[in-house]
């Protein structure tokens, strides 16, 4: 996708000039995110607010859009690669709190990547060269933010780089093991481009590498839109095809798992509305949406999602691949109305 828990009193860890400093940072505590839970992409460059958009929009839990490096060499992560919204500064912060804190609470999962980090070499796996480096990264967003579930968005560029993907699934291990030692639940959520019939052959390398790293994957999510084949179908059914393909694809991964096991680890995020696609060919509708939520309801599926919530609103008709608007007439969060059900036990 484009670009364009503290409990109570925590430390606010970074690293200057090779000292360790801290600071103390009040945030409400974070709690397990829901067995099911729809958790559609917050844009983070657009200055909206996290707790305001949530409220208007009724969307409890958003995904944070996105982590990235500072530079092509560096191992400092900041909010769309900003050397001003660095993690070690706190930024949302206190707008996560509020989210946390407000009518029905609300909790937030900081993605990493995304299409013009993965593109332009900033993907933390990618620009860090040390392991030991991107594992001190992560666990930084998790002491920071206080959270349980950590989404790595990997297309582009970074499917074709074997080197990242074993740095970063090598660290992901590295960061279970230092949160399993410290208590913290930390779940991988792994969110990748798919073909109508599952995971293409990129896709399926990361997830076999996590697994020779000894890596648990929690949550596969595949990115059900940006098909660019040329063919003509109905959305809400090549969503379902792609994950009635993944789930085979899980299969021959997991071939310990039962099926139920498998759907419990599978999520999946449309685009809601016309894609980036320019023939305008692949559109989600309001009515496909519903039927993802169904099908995920029934098979006891772990996550939706959505690019983006600021997108929820029909006033670009027309427009392909707008970050602020669907481009197809609906009302302002009709998508969100129709996905926010799925979250609960």
């Amino acid at each position: 996708m484009r670009h364009a828990r503290l409990r109570g009193a925590t430390a606010l860890v970074s690293l200057i000039g090779g000292t360790i400093v801290a600071t103390s940072v009040v945030a409400a505590a974070a709690t397990p995110l829901p067995a099911h839970v729809y958790a559609p992409y917050f844009e983070t460059w657009t200055g909206d607010s996290i707790s305001g958009i949530a409220q208007q929009s009724g969307a409890r839990y958003l995904t944070l859009a996105f982590l990235e490096t500072t530079g092509k060499s560096s191992c400092t992560l900041g909010w769309n690669g900003s050397k001003t919204q660095t993690v070690a500064a706190g930024t949302y912060l206190q707008d996560i709190t509020a989210l946390r804190t407000g009518v029905g609470g609300g909790d937030v999962i900081p993605s990493f990547g995304g299409w013009s980090a993965d593109q332009g070499g900033t993907e933390i796996g990618d620009s860090c060269k040390t392991v030991a480096s991107i594992a001190a990264a992560y666990e930084q967003v998790v002491t920071t933010y206080d959270v349980t579930r950590l989404d790595m968005d990997i297309e582009g560029r970074s499917l074709t780089k074997p080197d990242g993907i074993d740095r970063r699934n090598k660290a992901i291990k590295m960061l279970q093991t230092w949160a399993a030692g410290n208590g913290r639940t930390v779940q991988i959520q792994y969110t990748l481009p798919t073909s109508r019939d599952g995971l293409e052959a990129s896709g399926l390398a990361v997830l076999q590498n996590a697994v020779d790293n000894g890596v648990r994957v929690d949550v596969v999510n595949p990115m059900v839109f940006d098909y660019y084949d040329r063919v003509k179908a109905d959305m809400g059914d090549s969503a379902i095809s792609a994950l009635n393909g993944l789930h085979a694809q899980l299969a021959t991964l997991y071939p310990s798992k039962t099926s139920a096991q498998l759907w419990a680890m599978t999520g999946a995020t449309i685009m809601n509305g016309l894609d980036d696609y320019p023939r305008k060919t692949e559109v989600t509708t309001v009515e496909d949406a519903t039927q993802l939520r169904t099908f995920a309801a029934a098979n006891g599926m772990s996550t939706l999602s959505m690019w983006a919530i600021q997108r929820d609103n029909g006033g670009c008709p027309g427009s392909t691949g707008s970050n602020n608007c669907s481009g197809i007439v609906q009302t302002t969060w009709e998508f969100t109305n129709a996905l926010k059900a799925f979250t609960g036990p």
